[in-house]
C-alpha cells in the first residue's frame, strides 16, 4: 500500500493502522446544509487514506503523496486540514496527543467531490481509534466541519463530512442538517439500468475565496429580515419573496425550492421510480445557475449537452464555480452521452472533461 510506504519513508517507522474516508457526490440538495435544510449525498469509491502512528509528544506531522516534500507541522495550505482536526479535537477537550500522519488520495482536488472532508474524516477516525476517544461517526463529522470552519476558514455546512462518515454502500444519505438525523435510502442504479456519471469539468475552484461565504451571508441576512432562524423555516415562499429583493430574494427562492426537490426525490426513490428523478435534477441546476448563481459556463455546457445526449437529468454538484456535474443516464446510452458532452467541449475549444461512473459506496472505515 503506497500510503504505508510513504509513512515509512517520511517517518522511519511503521504506522499503527490505515484508515480510509470517501469523497461524496451530492445527488440533490445544494447550498441547503448551512440553511438547516435537507441534503441527499452519497459516498463515492474514491477518497483519502491515512496511515497514522501516535507520538510520545504533542507534535503533529503530516506528509502527502500528492503534495510531495517532507513532513509538515505548519497549519497552512493543505496541512491545515489534518492538523486542524487534531487541534480541534484538543480544543473540544479530547485527549489527543501527537501523531505522524501520511496521506494518500485519489479524489481530484477541486472537482467538487469533497476531498477536504475526506481528509478531515480519515484523520479524525484514525485519532479517534488510536486514542480511544469514543466518538461516534456523527461526532467525527462535526469535528471535521469545525476544523474546516475555524482553522481553515471555510464556512461549510455539515453535509460533506457527514456523507464521508455516515454513508452506506448502495444508498444515498438523507440528512436533516438541523437535527442531524439521517436515514439511508436505497439507490440501486444497476437494477434500474441506470448510471450516474460524474462529469469533471477540469475547472478547479477555491471556495474559500469569498464567493461561498458571500452566498452564506446572503442567506443569513435574508433569514434575519424574514424573522426566521434559517431559510429552512420559510413556509410562505411567495410572502417571503415579496419582502426581499436582489440577491437575498434569489438565494431564498433557491433554498426553499431545493428543500422541496430533495423531499420529492426521496419520495420517488422510495417508490422505486429512480429514472423519474431526472426532471428534479434539471430544475436544481437551473435554480443553482439563475437564483444562487454558483454555476459557470463549463458546468452549464456539461449539463445541457448531457441532456441533449440522452441523460434523464443532469445538474452541477458541489459548491459550484467549477468542479463537476452529474448526469443520470440509461446504461446503454451512457457512452453516447459522454461523446456528446466531449464534442460540446471540443467545439468550445476547452480541455476534454473527465468522466467517472459513481456508485454509492461505504463511509469511513479502518482498513488495517
Amino acid at each position: 500500500m503506497r500510503v504505508v510506504s510513504s509513512f515509512e519513508t517520511a517517518f522511519g517507522g511503521t504506522p499503527e493502522g490505515v484508515w480510509h474516508a470517501p469523497g461524496r457526490v451530492n445527488l440533490i440538495g445544494e447550498h441547503t446544509d448551512y440553511n438547516d435544510g435537507l441534503v441527499l449525498p452519497f459516498a463515492v469509491p474514491w477518497g483519502v487514506t491515512a496511515a497514522v502512528a501516535r507520538r510520545s509528544d504533542d507534535r503533529v506531522r503530516v506528509v502527502s503523496a500528492q503534495a510531495g516534500g517532507g513532513p509538515v507541522e505548519e497549519v497552512a495550505g493543505w496541512a491545515a486540514y489534518p492538523i486542524g482536526v487534531a487541534l480541534t479535537m484538543r480544543e473540544a477537550g479530547l485527549p489527543v496527543g501527537g501523531a505522524d500522519i501520511a496521506i494518500d488520495g485519489d479524489i481530484p482536488r477541486g472537482a467538487g467531490l469533497s476531498s477536504s472532508a475526506a481528509l478531515e474524516v480519515s484523520v479524525a477516525l484514525a485519532l479517534n481509534d488510536l486514542y480511544d476517544l469514543g466518538q461516534t461517526p456523527l461526532d467525527l463529522a462535526r469535528l471535521g466541519q469545525r476544523a474546516e470552519n475555524e482553522v481553515v476558514g471555510m464556512p461549510c455546512g455539515i453535509m460533506d463530512q457527514a456523507a464521508s462518515a455516515l454513508s452506506k454502500e448502495g444508498h444515498v444519505l438523507l440528512l436533516d442538517c438541523r437535527t442531524l438525523g439521517s436515514r439511508a435510502i436505497p439507490f440501486d442504479l444497476p437494477s434500474h439500468g441506470l448510471d450516474l456519471v460524474i462529469i469533471d469539468t477540469g475547472v478547479h475552484h477555491e471556495l474559500a475565496d469569498g464567493q461561498y461565504a458571500k452566498r452564506r451571508a446572503d442567506c443569513e441576512s435574508a433569514a434575519a429580515k424574514l424573522g426566521v432562524p434559517a431559510l429552512r423555516d420559510v413556509t410562505d415562499l411567495a410572502g417571503a419573496l415579496s419582502r426581499l429583493s436582489g440577491d437575498e430574494r434569489k438565494r431564498t427562492q433557491h433554498v426553499v425550492t431545493e428543500n422541496h426537490r430533495v423531499e420529492a426525490v426521496v419520495g420517488l426513490l422510495r417508490a422505486g421510480a429512480v429514472a423519474e428523478i431526472g426532471a428534479l435534477l434539471n430544475a436544481s441546476h437551473l435554480s443553482l445557475r439563475d437564483e444562487f448563481e454558483v454555476s459557470c459556463p463549463e458546468l452549464d455546457v456539461a449539463v445541457e449537452s448531457a441532456i441533449r445526449g440522452g441523460a434523464r437529468g443532469a445538474r452541477m454538484t458541489g459548491g459550484g464555480f467549477g468542479g463537476s456535474a452529474i448526469a443520470l443516464v440509461a446504461t446503454d446510452r451512457a457512452e453516447a452521452m459522454r461523446r456528446t458532452v466531449a464534442e460540446a467541449y471540443e467545439a468550445k475549444g476547452w480541455k476534454p472533461p473527465v468522466f467517472r461512473t459513481a456508485t454509492p459506496s461505504a463511509g469511513a472505515r479502518r482498513l488495517s
